[in-house]
């Protein structure tokens, strides 16, 4: 057929001006790139589409029943939850997305929030800007507790290629790893999440956000954790109750918490989280996936899986 007309809905999110895009130019397509797309231009930019690339822009029925030629959806992300798949189903509408290509990125970025968070970097690093430590009488500070991570024990829910990246890198630093038996699955004969949990110095979350996922971590869950236990949350933010979350942290009933993702994003400014003011909370604004190589990766698979798609209409 004649180049298959395309839309990108979102193309800033992929940051498509640093990277290597032949991949994407030579297939066969007519290919619009919008750098966002908001409700009331949706239904415009995909009206003629027979091919949507996508990053978080929601797609339900109610707005893919306006794009009558529409055949394929690729989602330049792991994620698919932000597209109707029964609609997409019944209408004989491929969604194809992508995984692993952020492995080593998360995986990274998890453990730069976990050493973090175990030497207390974010207080000396105020401490120094502030000039406490040229104050200092002695030649160093140290009013600030630092965990030694060897010896300690992670407990990882979620084991795919990511929660096994991170165990690699738990482990590499002497720290013994348990993983968690999948929530929702009776056949999962590895020990219960909340039997894991008594005897965790640090819970690191990896797995998807499902109905058994909800609210993973909430009060009951978080009452089970040590005071001296770390919380690490790379995945998603639904997976946490953040107002449990807001009352663990302030009564001291963890040690601290490091997250890159929110139940909502981009967070609403009075977001519970963004309000506290503690050392022990680190955020970061769902980064952890987008290092250059990373994103490059990205690009090179959606564009492969396209490529197999239009080869084999």
């Amino acid at each position: 057929m004649s180049k298959w007309r395309s839309v990108f809905l979102d193309a800033e999110t992929l940051g498509l001006d640093s990277l290597d895009t032949r991949a994407l130019n030579q297939l066969n397509l007519s290919l619009t790139c919008y750098q966002q797309t908001s409700e009331a231009n949706l239904l415009a930019r995909i009206a003629d589409a027979d091919i949507i690339l996508v990053n978080k822009v929601q797609l339900e029925g109610a707005s893919l029943c306006h794009a009558p030629h529409l055949k394929y959806i690729g989602v330049t992300a792991t994620g698919t939850n932000n597209i109707d798949l029964e609609y997409c189903k019944t209408n004989g509408i491929r969604v194809q997305n992508v995984e692993g290509y952020g492995t080593d990125s998360v995986a990274q970025h998890t453990l730069m929030l976990l050493l973090n968070l175990a030497t207390n970097f974010s207080q000396y690093q105020r401490d120094i800007k502030a000039g406490r430590w040229s104050k200092s009488p002695h030649f160093c500070l140290s009013q600030y507790d630092v965990m030694e991570l060897a010896g300690k024990h992670a407990v990882i829910v979620g084991h795919g290629d990511l929660g096994k990246r991170v165990e690699g890198l738990f482990k590499a630093l002497g720290m013994q790893v348990s993983i968690a038996a999948r929530p929702g699955n009776p056949n999962d004969t590895r020990p219960s999440l909340n039997t894991l949990l008594p005897k965790a110095d640090v819970v690191s979350l990896h797995c998807p956000l499902t109905r058994d996922t909800e609210k993973l971590i909430n009060r009951d869950t978080l009452s089970l954790m040590k005071p001296t236990c770390f919380l690490i949350n790379t995945a998603r933010g639904g997976l946490i109750d953040e107002t449990a979350l807001v009352t663990a942290l302030n009564e001291g009933q963890i040690a601290g918490a490091a997250l890159d993702t929110l139940s909502v994003e981009p967070p609403p400014a009075d977001h519970p989280l963004l309000q506290l003011d503690l050392p022990n909370l680190l955020i970061t604004p769902h980064s952890a996936w987008s290092a250059i190589e990373a994103r490059q990766r990205l690009v090179q698979i959606a564009a492969e899986r396209l490529q197999a798609f239009i080869e084999a209409d």
